[in-house]
């Protein structure tokens, strides 16, 4: 598994991360997408790597401005240290 972090530019409200999350759900496959606007950045979960060239696409069809993408492989959070 990827985690794809998308640095994003524009976002002003709630509204504004809801309109960036679908626009990734709707163009890749993806188990997860979670957009900040504090932090200006979009974390997506996916099981192969995003192409970056249709992630420059798909965020300038929204209005948002891309800052950067970052992917590494996914190391996924334990609960407590536990499991």
């Amino acid at each position: 598994m990827t985690q794809t972090t998308i640095g994003i530019d524009g976002m002003m409200c709630e509204m504004c991360e809801a309109h960036i999350n679908d626009a990734i759900r709707r163009n890749f496959a993806v188990k997860s997408a979670k957009s900040d606007r504090k932090k200006k950045r979009c974390v997506v979960v996916s099981e192969e790597p995003l192409d970056e060239s249709r992630i420059r696409e798909v965020i300038a069809a929204t209005g948002y401005d891309l800052l950067s993408i970052e992917a590494a492989p996914y190391q996924k959070k334990k609960l407590f240290g536990l499991f």
